[in-house]
């Protein structure tokens, strides 16, 4: 339960205690942020309905009272099997704790904690409440000294019956009343009574009536004298022992006839002229017996005179004639006869009467762990009449008995002993352990008891997800009996079946369309869609959705294709003289053109071999306004040059001016102006071949390149001794 939330609102934080219908924990309210007591039904009552019912009604009596010496309800509630009561949160600790440490306790001290709990017993009285389990383990006290009265769990409406099971009584037997053992019904003075006896404990350290069983307690209350407070604590005043003797009284009658009487009294009874007053005399429950056995005084001849009457007309003489004497036998003996045949038939009378209203106790005896038919002949020969149930069992075999209702004690003749029976081991039906993550799956069968030997693991594709159980066997709808036998097989999911994304960037719709078809994917409805690009050309696929390439795809996916419409109306097209100077005129030497624009990068976009001379190379270039064209020369025994082109330089070149060629700024690493200088790379070499699917660079000569695609034109060195390869431009 620790950790555990109820109602959406209570977590537990940790056990406080527990009683023999519930456990206490302590627990927090998280929505209104404060400590509260949760006290939660045993499991083993979950199922008994009489509990339940005596759980709620606890809630319901202790909820209709509102007094700062009765504990508070706050809520009441059901989370699957789980049945609780929140209540307040008392910090301190229960009046049989302090009694363990302290006893015999302070004579103020014990009056001022027996008004409290008085004071909350006129409040449920008043209320129509009876407690009917006051005992200082029911009793807190808070870290104030405030007396808090808690546990109205087998608290009942005065109206209604006391509450008894089939030969036993529902309460604490060290504190109950003589009324409440005998299982009559139960008022305001049953509380009065075992307030009595929590004050004899807290000022004796001890319980007035002790006893090998709860039987011989209880006994004692009915038929025993309490030993007198004061004989066992001498510092007792006199006034505090009158009122635990009255409370303690066996006939209610003399008992206080109200909660707020014995408070009166306890407010009092420490008050000077009170602590040493006479010594309450109750009368003796023989002397209001008119049946009992006396003794009287004997009877002897001559003490009492034989007073004749006057009236009689028949003079003495007469009465003493013999004749009459020889008569007076009779009449006395037909008197005697009669009363005789009486007396026999009145004996036969109750004798009948007795044997027909009497009942019979009889032991019963303990046929737990026997066979059926033999535990009923027992029971049978016992004078008990049987009621059997059947439920499966791990460890007895079929037919023996498992448990019976009632044992070790008597009740009546004819009473019905209820005995569960075993029908032996039951069958479990197979678990669930499909969607389970594999380590989970197999926990819950070892937890059951499957051997790890016995599972099988069989890997496979599909839509589930990976390292999911897919299927079992056996199947749910099978059942076991020893889960040690069962061989049971897991097909584990290794996902979906997964292959590497084609790349289709370049590739022209129909060859997009057939690799999506070859590699068993789709194209989506309405798939495909266009956009001016400048890196493709129009009708090659410039973006594919939602898988690039290379990355892991299942067969069946749908994907979008996005195709190039050819280039943005705003590119500039443009052809710039690029001059290629060697270092040294007249000495050979090889160059490079990188180009880079908004079409390409770093592309190679010619080389020339045996350069001796100044030569101009016509290149053609794509500006967009948001990216600028740069053309980089670089080789062995050339001057290394880098031009930029821009957007306004297409602007001008279009509206008919001048540019100058572009502008013409030193490369990286060169100092200085044109030739003269160190070259060092760039930071990207030229890769010498084109962008296009990694196709070679075109291989010319007579130094011409000629550049295709949506540049359009060819560039074209001069003539004479040099050579060079020239790449197109995509």
């Amino acid at each position: 339960m620790i950790g555990k939330q109820l109602g959406g609102r209570y977590e537990i934080l940790g056990r406080v205690g527990g009683g023999g219908m519930a456990i206490v924990y302590k627990g927090l309210d998280n929505l209104l942020h404060r400590h509260v007591a949760v006290k939660v039904l045993r499991q083993q009552y979950v199922h008994d309905e009489e509990f339940i019912q005596r759980f709620r009604r606890e809630a319901q009596a202790a909820a209709s009272l509102s007094h700062p010496n009765v504990v508070s309800i706050y809520d009441v509630g059901q989370e699957e099997d789980i049945h609780y009561i929140v209540m307040e949160y008392i910090e301190g600790t229960t009046l049989n704790e302090l009694i363990k440490e302290k006893a015999p306790l302070q004579v103020e001290e014990a009056v001022h904690v027996a008004i409290q709990i008085c004071d909350a017993l006129d409040h449920a009285h008043h209320n129509q409440i009876i407690h009917r389990d006051i005992k200082p383990h029911n009793i807190l006290i808070g870290k104030n000294g405030r007396v808090k009265v808690t546990d109205f769990g087998i608290a009942r409406a005065v109206t209604s019956s006391t509450i008894t099971q089939t030969g036993s009584v529902v309460g604490s037997v060290h504190y109950f009343s003589p009324e409440h053992a005998k299982g009559t019904p139960t008022g305001e003075q049953s509380d009065l009574y075992s307030l009595g006896i929590v004050m004899y404990q807290m000022l004796t350290g001890r319980l007035p009536f002790l006893g090998e069983s709860p039987i011989s307690v209880a006994l004692k209350h009915l038929q025993e004298d309490v030993e007198e407070p004061r004989k066992v604590n001498p510092l007792i005043p006199q006034s505090v022992e009158n009122i635990i003797l009255r409370a303690m009284r066996k006939s209610t009658s003399e008992r206080y006839r109200s909660a707020k009487d014995m408070l009166s009294d306890l407010e009092s009874c420490l008050l000077p002229h009170r602590r040493n007053e006479p010594k309450v005399n109750f009368l003796d429950d023989d002397e209001l017996d008119e049946e009992k056995t006396r003794v009287m005084p004997a009877l002897r001849p001559g003490q009492y005179a034989v007073v004749e009457d006057d009236d009689d007309p028949q003079p003495r003489a007469k009465e003493t004639a013999l004749p009459e004497k020889k008569k007076g036998w009779v009449k006395p003996l037909v008197w005697f006869v009669v009363l005789m045949a009486l007396v026999v038939g009145m004996w036969y009378a109750v004798q009948y009467v007795q044997e027909k209203l009497s009942v019979q106790r009889v032991d019963i005896p303990n046929v737990v762990d026997k066979p059926l038919a033999e535990a009923e002949k027992i029971l049978t020969d016992s004078k008990l009449q049987v009621g059997v149930e059947y439920q499966n069992d791990e460890t007895k075999p079929k037919d023996i008995v498992i448990r019976q209702s009632q044992s070790n004690m008597q009740v009546n003749a004819g009473s019905k002993i209820q005995l569960t029976v075993s029908s032996g081991p039951a069958l479990k039906q197979m678990p669930d352990v499909t969607k389970l993550k594999l380590a989970e799956a197999k926990t819950q069968l070892l937890s059951l008891g499957f051997k790890s030997e016995n599972i099988k693991i069989v890997q496979n594709f599909s839509d589930a997800e990976p390292e999911t159980v897919a299927t079992q066997t056996p199947g749910t709808d099978q059942q076991y009996a020893n889960p040690a036998d069962v061989k049971v097989e897991l097909v584990v999911s290794k996902g979906r079946e997964t292959f590497p994304m084609p790349n289709l960037i370049g590739k022209t719709e129909n060859e997009a369309k057939t690799l999506l078809r070859d590699n068993n994917l789709k194209l989506s409805k309405d798939g495909i869609s266009r956009q001016p690009s400048y890196k493709q050309k129009k009708g090659r696929v410039i973006q594919q959705f939602p898988f690039e390439p290379n990355d892991d795809v299942t067969p069946g996916t749908e994907i979008t294709l996005t195709v190039s419409s050819g280039l943005p109306p705003e590119a500039g097209q443009m052809t710039v003289p690029v001059q290629i100077k060697p270092a040294k005129e007249g000495q050979a030497a090889t160059a490079t053109v990188i180009l880079n624009d908004a079409a390409v990068d770093n592309f190679e976009y010619q080389k020339l071999t045996n350069v001796t001379q100044t030569e101009t190379l016509e290149v053609k270039l794509i500006v967009s306004p948001e990216k600028n064209a740069t053309v980089q020369i670089r080789g062995d025994g050339i001057q290394n040059d880098l031009i930029t082109i821009t957007y306004k330089d297409y602007l001008d070149q279009k509206n008919g001016e001048k540019s100058g060629g572009g502008k013409t700024e030193p490369p990286n690493g060169v100092t200085g102006t044109n030739g003269g200088g160190k070259t060092e790379p760039p930071a990207t070499p030229a890769s010498g071949t084109g962008v296009e699917s990694g196709k070679p660079a075109q291989q010319g000569s007579g130094g011409t390149a000629a550049p295709t695609g949506q540049n359009g034109g060819a560039a074209t060195a001069p003539a004479g001794n040099t050579t060079g390869t020239g790449g197109t431009n995509p």
